[in-house]
Formats: structure tokens, C-alpha cells, sequence
């Protein structure tokens, strides 16, 4: 089994991150996810695990304990997307809005 593909950020950076930048970097995932659907599937798995992985490394972020309610829904949505959305109904689109939003928070 190989390591993180975010060493760097496993390795403590990520916890430097506000929670808005490490949401909007886990949306940056889905959005390139999204790009590759349908057309390369190395690549789409390859964005969606990027994706899981940069979301675990904020539910092990232990400023967010008193959001990991949040936060680990959002994985079970994004695990769900990525299943086709047979138990929740949820897309990748709706995920892509929803981080989004982190993503121009974090700007301002």
C-alpha cells in the first residue's frame, strides 16, 4: 500500500489551513473529478481519492472535533456521489457547489 498522496499535508501542514482553504482544496478534487467523468477514469478515481483523503485529514483536524458531524457526512455523501448516489441521492455536482463555497470564503 503507498502513503499519502498529500505527505506534506498529512505530515501537519493541512492543519495550518483554515477550515474554509481545507474544504475549498477538497472541492478543487471533486471539481477535477468531475472533469474526468465519463472520459478517464484513472483520473476520476485519482481526483475522488485525492478528494477522501484531504477531507480525513480534516476529520483527524482537532480544531473541527465539534464539526466531525459535518464533516464526516460529507465524506458519507462524497463516498455515496462516487457510488452513483444509490443510498442518499447525492451528485457530484451538489458536492462541487457545496465546497465551493469554502473555496470563495477562503478568498475573502
Amino acid at each position: 500500500m503507498s502513503g499519502p498522496r498529500h505527505a506534506t499535508l498529512a505530515a501537519g501542514r493541512w492543519e495550518t489551513f483554515t477550515l474554509a482553504q481545507q474544504l475549498g482544496n477538497v472541492g478543487s478534487e471533486v471539481s477535477r473529478a468531475l472533469r474526468w467523468r465519463g472520459k478517464d477514469q484513472k483520473l476520476f478515481d485519482g481526483a475522488m481519492e485525492r478528494a477522501l483523503e484531504l477531507l480525513d485529514l480534516s476529520i483527524r483536524d482537532p480544531r473541527w472535533k465539534h464539526r466531525l458531524k459535518e464533516l464526516t457526512r460529507a465524506r458519507e455523501l462524497l463516498c455515496d456521489a462516487w457510488l452513483g448516489g444509490r443510498e442518499y441521492s447525492s451528485d457530484l455536482e451538489g458536492l462541487n457547489r457545496y465546497f465551493f463555497n469554502f473555496a470563495l470564503a477562503a478568498r475573502s
